[in-house]
């Protein structure tokens, strides 16, 4: 009995041991960031910003025209949406008549090449844009004038292959929206620098922006190649950087805007992501059963009451405490810049609840909604559900035209 104590005890320690890694990875890297030596003659290659778009995102036109107001000398922004009905529609034509300097072009009736929808669409993107540097950001980012010198600078070095950046929350208040602007600083952004220092280099990409030029994306047999996945940022980060390229981090975060989305929507959303994840890396994905802190250090403090050691238990929980607020506040605040972090902080424990709730609940499916469409996961691979998609896949064979 007293080696079965032992043990959960040590097990229960692991989650603590990456949430310390985390913290070396994270304060490591963002004390770097702000000593890396500014170019005095900028790098400024002519870009062709390209959005995949599906219905209306919350303050979407906001979004869009920050894409419209950098500082920078030459670029342009094309918008591809597969369904000429889609009401984004009317907003991208607001954003051509009050940005008539911007050159902004609108590609619909995108054809079928494969499961994603939105992939479809970055297929048309790329064939469609004028330049060689594509940048490619979802519709719920927001960036700063600044934005497209950020992505160009790491292209300077002829070894990077992929540019992409962390995200800052912009909430919209509800308590969903708060738990989810909690998700790159407790998750994505510490998991992702700790596999970087691993790793030797980061692997992936992260779609809220992500930059390649016509070359790399070719070399990698195009977007067609991966039309049929569901995380086709994470296997064009991967497929460039397994051809010998670096994939590189922008300097300053962007921004992501976030809904005001109801629990219930939020769970399914974060569900979607781990059965993604799931699919795509089974071993990895239940590897996180030791990054999960708050149900370890529930079960150690219910150990260690059950043998008399109340102060064992008070010895778990506050370490969980002090370390996961830690990691959240130096990645959140500290590097990212967020000033309003510190008035959601105490979300964090209910956040790492949800999360492994949705963590469990990854293991018992393989189908996913996504913007409206119903798919199966099977290795990665996007496997359309006829019933709900066949009318649409029809439509999409048949049509393809390009406007603006």
């Amino acid at each position: 009995m007293q080696i079965v104590t032992v043990s959960v005890l040590l097990l229960a320690a692991l989650p603590f041991v990456y949430y310390l890694l985390s913290l070396h990875c994270v304060i490591a890297y963002f004390r770097a960031a702000r000593n890396i030596p500014k170019h005095k003659i900028p790098f400024q290659p002519p870009a062709s910003i390209v959005k995949p778009v599906r219905g209306l995102d919350y303050e979407a036109y906001e979004n869009f025209a920050s894409f419209c107001r950098l500082d920078y000398p030459e670029y342009e922004l094309l918008f591809a949406v597969s369904d000429p009905c889609d009401p984004v529609i009317p907003v991208i034509e607001k954003l051509r008549a009050d940005f008539p300097e911007r050159p902004i072009r609108l590609i619909t009736n995108v054809p079928y090449v494969g499961a994603s929808d939105k992939v479809n669409n970055l297929c048309q993107l790329a064939q469609n844009a004028k330049h060689d540097l594509l940048v490619m950001s979802d519709s719920d980012v927001r960036v700063e004038p600044d934005y497209l010198q950020q992505v160009a600078a790491p292209f300077r070095n002829p070894e990077v292959g992929v540019v992409t950046a962390f995200y800052k929350s912009l909430s919209s208040g509800t308590l969903a929206s708060n738990l989810d602007a909690l998700g790159m600083y407790m998750d994505s952004a510490p998991a992702a620098l700790v596999a970087r220092k691993i790793e030797g280099g980061l692997g992936f990409a992260f779609g809220w922006t992500m930059a390649t030029s016509k070359k790399h994306l070719a070399e990698i047999g195009g977007w067609e190649a991966m039309v049929n996945h569901h995380s086709e940022d994470f296997e064009l980060g991967k497929r460039i950087a397994l051809c010998g390229h670096r994939v590189a981090l922008m300097s300053k975060p962007v921004s992501m805007v976030f809904s005001k989305e109801t629990l219930s929507e939020y769970f399914h959303r974060e569900l979607r992501w781990s059965i993604a994840l799931k699919s795509a890396r089974p071993s990895g994905y239940r590897a996180l059963l030791f990054t999960h802190g708050l149900p370890w250090t529930l079960v150690a403090a219910a150990l260690a009451v059950s043998i008399g050691s109340p102060l064992l238990a008070a010895s778990f929980l506050l370490t969980y405490l002090i370390l996961r607020v830690a990691m959240t506040w130096l990645t959140g605040s500290w590097g990212l810049g967020d000033r309003r972090l510190s008035k959601i902080l105490g979300l964090v424990p209910v956040r790492d609840a949800i999360s492994f709730a949705v963590w469990l609940a990854g293991f018992f499916s393989e189908r996913i909604v996504w913007r409206g469409l119903e798919y199966r996961l099977h290795e990665g691979q996007l496997i359309p559900i006829q019933s709900t998609n066949a009318d649409l896949r029809a439509h999409r064979e048949s049509v393809s035209s390009v406007v603006g």
